[in-house]
């Protein structure tokens, strides 16, 4: 009982930090149907932008904090919206040079041109912090015990926040106007312009909220793990596009959900005894959450919240 209950509370906040790429993902391919490759390298660089944050502020990996304060309360609220806004910037600006130009091109443009950002990013990342694992500040948190159970309060403030920015997003998109505006964009873009939208405006709000929360994403990925690397976006953005897909690719609710399970099944295959699989689950979890993939864009490729659309000949 106890075993299940960690590594449900470790699935759920691992599936948070996933659910939030995830929602950048299907958010761009909502409005204007582009898989952006390049959205799990904006991530990535969230996760060094709190690092140099951090650092500037004075809470090195070589002196960590032994306990927490309301100093280092505020210095990982300016970490998380330093990271928040550097993304969103980064989003609008790969949407308005790499992106907009590409609009009316065929599909196959697009989407080489988010592979090339995508690798561009990685050299940035490369650049600023090396090739090699950067460690990450180790924070004073502690956890919460309840007889053989032992939770770390990290994976409960991870799942707070990441739910909070969800939500914020949920209200955004159906409870406000600029959120109208965003799903008559994506409905039929032609029509929405007739209307009086702002198409370009709304386009490039949509890459500021979903690269934002990829920010957001990183920084609480670092709260979490030990080291991020350079090329951490090309392997966290799969599995996080595993879970947009999982739940259907442009469906918000889904991505969340998707993101969620992810993360569950991420943690509950680490059960799977040596005699099973060869080295045990955790060998496996990524084997896994693949194959799950596969088995999707084979029997569902709408997903589980998405709806299946005829082409129209």
């Amino acid at each position: 009982m106890a075993t299940f209950v960690n590594l449900l509370i470790v699935g759920l906040a691992t599936g948070a930090i996933y659910a939030l790429i995830a929602l950048g993902y299907t958010m761009v391919y909502g409005i204007i149907e582009l898989i952006n490759f390049a959205h799990g390298d904006i991530f990535m660089l969230g996760t060094f932008v709190t690092i140099a944050i951090l650092s500037a502020l004075g809470v090195q990996y070589s002196h960590p904090p032994t306990a927490m304060s309301w100093e280092l309360v505020g210095q990982l609220a300016l970490a998380c919206v330093g990271s928040f806004l550097f993304c969103a910037i980064l989003g609008v600006v790969i949407e308005r040079v790499a992106y907009r130009p590409l609009r009316s091109a065929p599909r196959l443009a697009p989407l080489i041109s988010a592979i090339g950002v995508s690798l561009v990013l990685q050299d940035v990342g490369k650049l600023w912090f090396g090739p090699t694992n950067v460690s990450i500040v180790p924070m004073p948190i502690g956890a919460i015990s309840a007889g053989p159970i032992n939770i770390d309060i990290i994976n409960i403030f991870v799942l707070i926040v990441a739910l909070a920015l969800m939500a914020g997003l949920h209200f955004l998109v159906n409870f406000t106007r600029m959120g109208r505006a965003m799903r008559a964009v994506a409905q039929d873009r032609d029509a929405a312009a007739l209307m009086g939208v702002n198409v370009n405006l709304i386009i490039a709000l949509t890459f500021f909220i979903g690269a934002g929360l990829a920010g957001a994403g990183g920084f609480i990925y670092t709260l979490k793990f030990p080291n991020t690397y350079f090329y951490l976006g090309f392997q966290q953005g799969l599995i996080a596009f595993t879970a947009a897909v999982l739940g259907g690719i442009g469906n918000l609710a889904g991505a969340m959900v998707g993101g969620l399970l992810i993360g569950l099944i991420y943690s509950f295959v680490t059960l799977i005894p040596n005699n099973i699989l060869p080295h045990g689950g955790n060998a496996w979890n990524q084997a896994v959450i693949f194959a799950i993939l596969i088995l999707i864009l084979i029997f569902r490729p709408s997903g589980l919240f998405g709806q299946h659309t005829p082409e129209k000949v």
